[in-house]
């Protein structure tokens, strides 16, 4: 293979492409010096793409990366004042826990759930010294002044404190990850319109590169991108738009979310689409997760797990990057208890790759049928299903 188009899908994030692209420049140069791989990565100035061209295991490549952009998506769902977030954070907790999501969610993965409750454990958090901040300091202003200026300075102090500590949120990412569980929630599990529609938007561009005609075209999804990378390439499908003598289609996902929303009662156009890519055989689709990452649902099939898995599955090959032996003892004890690094290590240099090599997926002569050919599901995939709800669209 000579040639191939990959098309990167984040997930809930709200910064720019030039941020994938300086990963992976910068990883590629790592794992270049680890695995004997030559790497080099040159953007495309104007574009959320960039290119690579590489020699690995003797073969050069030609690579296209191109991400598809909803940062603007994140960023105005991120817009919201501290109040609304609070209001969100109620509705939300209220949707997982009334459609019956949350129950079993847990008892399918606990350590993505924990990380799902931590927004609200914080927020709530927030709240109450805030409050105890605004009535200690009316309290003591009450001694010398009027109750009125007691209550007034109480108040101050209350909305201050709040907005403090949202000021902190780069460290602490309470409001970030509340936002994200939130948008994920907003619709009971149907895909909110906007997003809808750039979703239609990512399809033409791949249909575009299937025309085009490189040996192969790989879509990739991390995180909540994950499910939108599936919906994107079933619609294709759906829509007819994928030429059976075209370049090979490949999917590939990366720390997938994909049971916090296929499990709410209105994630019935996700289901379709899961149980749609299980049974078909053009598209080649292998799903990577890491016990090690807290923020995934790992080892869990994606489509078994949602309850929509069909007789004759053949998708997804559920494979795990097993962190604590890939990376080196020293990388592992440094990474470990850095929960959101972590979450992105699949896009990051290994120590020790085995199959689940980022760049020379990405990048090497081999296509992901290819190099995943004739292997099984790591020990320990999850397949049993979990979610309250099953039902399909048409």
């Amino acid at each position: 293979m000579r040639s191939r188009q990959v098309f990167y899908v984040p997930g809930y994030d709200p910064v720019p492409p030039r941020k994938y692209r300086e990963i992976y420049r910068r990883e590629a140069a790592a794992q270049a010096a680890i695995s004997g791989h030559e790497i080099d990565v040159a953007g495309l100035p104007g574009t959320a793409a960039w290119t690579v061209a590489a020699t690995i295991g003797g073969s050069r490549t030609k690579t296209r990366v191109e991400v598809l952009v909803w940062s603007d998506i994140v960023q105005a769902s991120m817009a919201r004042g501290i109040a609304a977030t609070y209001a969100l954070m109620a509705r939300t907790l209220w949707i997982y826990v009334a459609s019956g999501a949350l129950t079993r969610l847990a008892g399918l993965r606990i350590a993505p759930v924990l990380a799902a409750l931590y927004p609200v454990a914080m927020l709530t958090a927030q709240l109450l010294a805030a409050l105890l901040a605004g009535w200690a300091v009316g309290a003591l202003v009450a001694i010398w002044l009027p109750a009125w200026a007691g209550w007034t300075v109480g108040l101050a102090t209350l909305g201050a404190a709040l907005r403090g500590f949202r000021a902190l949120d780069h460290r602490l990412y309470a409001y970030y990850l509340m936002q994200d569980y939130a948008h994920a929630a907003a619709h009971g599990g149907a895909c909110p319109p906007e997003l809808a529609a750039r979703i239609a938007a990512f399809g033409d561009r791949i249909a575009a590169a299937l025309r085009d005609g490189p040996d192969e075209v790989l879509v990739v999804g991390h995180s909540s991108g994950a499910h939108i990378a599936a919906m994107v390439l079933a619609g294709l499908m759906r829509a007819g738009r994928v030429p059976e003598d075209g370049p090979a289609l490949s999917l590939l996902t990366l720390g997938h979310v994909v049971p916090m929303v296929s499990f709410l009662p209105a994630a019935a156009d996700l289901r379709r689409d899961l149980a749609a890519l299980a049974a078909q055989d053009r598209i080649a689709w292998v799903d990577v997760t890491a016990p090690g990452d807290g923020a995934c649902f790992a080892l869990c099939d994606p489509v078994a797990v949602s309850g929509v898995a069909p007789a004759a599955q053949r998708w997804p090959l559920v494979i795990s990057a097993a962190f604590s032996q890939s990376l080196a003892p020293a990388t592992w004890k440094r990474l470990r208890r850095r929960f959101f690094r972590l979450h992105f290590q699949y896009l990051h240099a290994f120590d020790r790759p085995g199959a689940y090599d980022y760049f020379a997926i990405t990048a090497g002569p081999q296509t992901l049928a290819e190099r995943f050919g004739g292997r099984a599901h790591s020990p320990g995939r999850i397949a049993r299903p979990h979610s309250p709800h099953s039902g399909m669209a048409a």
